[in-house]
């Protein structure tokens, strides 16, 4: 995510003085409430669906998730990092690779 955006995330919040609201709980339960819109844009049909939709949906999942990083003052690629080091260890690519089993079935 770009700096630019980020700040224009940032100001909307701060703007409207929600940062009030912006309590690690209240962004979870919010993350969670639009991933469940998300995936409302698949509920009938895999391939079937409305692009744009997704897209809204997407980018609300990705802005709470971005508010969720100020409030608890966490850097975006050092915990995507930090997790990717875990998943390449739970799932070495000789292992994984073109299989969905979970790590302890592999």
């Amino acid at each position: 995510m770009t700096k630019e955006t980020i700040e224009r995330i940032r100001r909307f919040t701060t703007d409207r003085e929600w940062q009030q609201y912006h309590t690690p709980a209240n962004l979870a339960k919010s993350i969670s409430i639009e991933a469940a819109e998300l995936l409302e844009c698949f509920q009938w049909s895999e391939t079937d669906f409305d692009l744009e939709h997704v897209k809204e949906e997407l980018a609300d999942v990705m802005v709470y998730s971005r508010n969720l990083l100020d409030e608890l003052g966490l850097d975006e690629d050092e915990i995507i990092n930090s997790k990717m080091d875990k998943n390449e260890a739970k799932y070495p690519v000789e292992k994984a690779k073109g299989k969905s089993d979970k790590y302890d079935k592999l």
